[in-house]
């Protein structure tokens, strides 16, 4: 996938494929403890659950796979080699370890005749955790960057021929 001449996107399939500084460098504003934190606003945006190291370990453990219904799709923003932006996404087959309750929506669509699943969901596994979902890196055109990701999760919804479409997305 490619959006604008220089930001080029990029599905992977676990967040292994990702440098670890690079998707911390991303988190940047969710990752600095409340203690090194400058301002009260600051300290208020610590979420560790946002962090290389708590993707991984749900990933590695297995927790986060396939096989339990949760598929890593990450999204990667790149200019050039350089990690701009991503947002962590999972191609799910069902709703269960989730925060949020749609089995109502997917038995519906269901007996519609539409298939609900597998759906795309941009989240934090196993955490009702609040915060970002676009991880934009320090220093980039936040607006640009928000903009080719959000064009590259309906790219990957159409793709992956997922039901579920980028929803309360937010930089």
């Amino acid at each position: 996938m490619t959006q604008a001449p220089d930001i080029t996107l990029e599905a992977v399939g676990s967040v292994g494929a990702i440098a670890a500084a690079d998707w911390d460098a991303c988190a940047r504003a969710a990752l600095t403890p409340p203690a090194a934190c400058a301002s009260e606003a600051a300290a208020a945006a610590y979420n560790p659950f946002l962090s290389h190291a708590f993707f991984s370990a749900l990933e590695q453990s297995k927790s986060a796979s396939p096989r339990t219904g949760w598929g890593p799709r990450h999204l990667v923003a790149k200019q050039g080699d350089r990690v701009i932006g991503i947002v962590p996404c999972y191609l799910k087959s069902h709703s269960q370890g989730e925060y949020v309750f749609d089995r109502g929506w997917a038995d519906a669509y269901e007996r519609a005749g539409g298939n609900y699943y597998p759906k795309l969901q941009v989240s934090v596994p196993f955490t009702p955790a609040t915060g970002p979902r676009l991880l934009i890196r320090e220093g980039e055109d936040s607006a640009t960057v928000a903009a080719a990701l959000t064009t590259g999760l309906t790219a990957l919804c159409q793709m992956s021929e997922a039901s579920y479409g980028p929803r309360h997305l937010r930089a």
